[in-house]
């Protein structure tokens, strides 16, 4: 019986010219994609370098006043040389240095950065590390509770937030107490 060789055609098919042309499209739109999250990312980045610098200084600053004296009414001279007063106990159970400085927003205690600096209650600082110079404001409340002449506790409320740079940084509140 002889075998009756067959020959089968497979038709060999590449991509059109449409396909190819929707397969690019697909490609650079994702590209395109990609290539704006690399800015977005370096703009993030660089924010919470910020946020994490401003408050490691503040965790630095508040933890000079919770060294001093609990008794202490004259201001002292932090590592930076800046001058801290650190309450009046002759004005117990009221805000130092007043009651502008601070604002209640749900429920959260802040520093008030609408109102102007009070002396030895604020200062500013600038990062020498930082190849930018930011330039933060740093300022704090103390309320005392005593009887006048005796300091039982002491609230320690400080803000720290950026001055200038780029985009709106929000200021960091750290608020701790001290008692006998």
């Amino acid at each position: 019986m002889p075998f009756a060789l067959t020959k089968r055609r497979s038709r060999e098919r590449g991509f059109s010219v449409l396909e190819m042309m929707f397969a690019t499209i697909i490609l650079l739109v994702g590209l395109v994609a990609i290539a704006q999250l690399v800015p977005a990312t370096i703009l993030m980045n660089y924010r919470n370098r910020n946020d994490s610098s401003a408050l490691v200084f503040a965790q630095r600053e508040l933890d000079q006043f919770l060294d001093q004296q609990l008794s202490l009414s004259v201001p002292f001279t932090d590592a930076l040389g800046n001058t801290c007063s650190l309450g009046d106990p002759a004005s117990p159970n009221t805000i130092q240095p007043d009651n502008s400085s601070v604002v209640v927003i749900n429920n959260q205690t802040l520093i008030n950065f609408g109102v102007a600096p009070v002396a030895n209650y604020s200062f500013t600082y600038q990062d020498l590390t930082d190849p930018s110079g930011i330039t933060y404001d740093i300022r704090w409340a103390v309320i005392l509770t005593g009887n006048g002449t005796k300091v039982y506790s002491k609230r320690f409320i400080l803000g720290v937030r950026q001055q200038g740079g780029n985009g709106y940084f929000q200021p960091i509140t750290l608020d701790t107490m001290v008692q006998k």
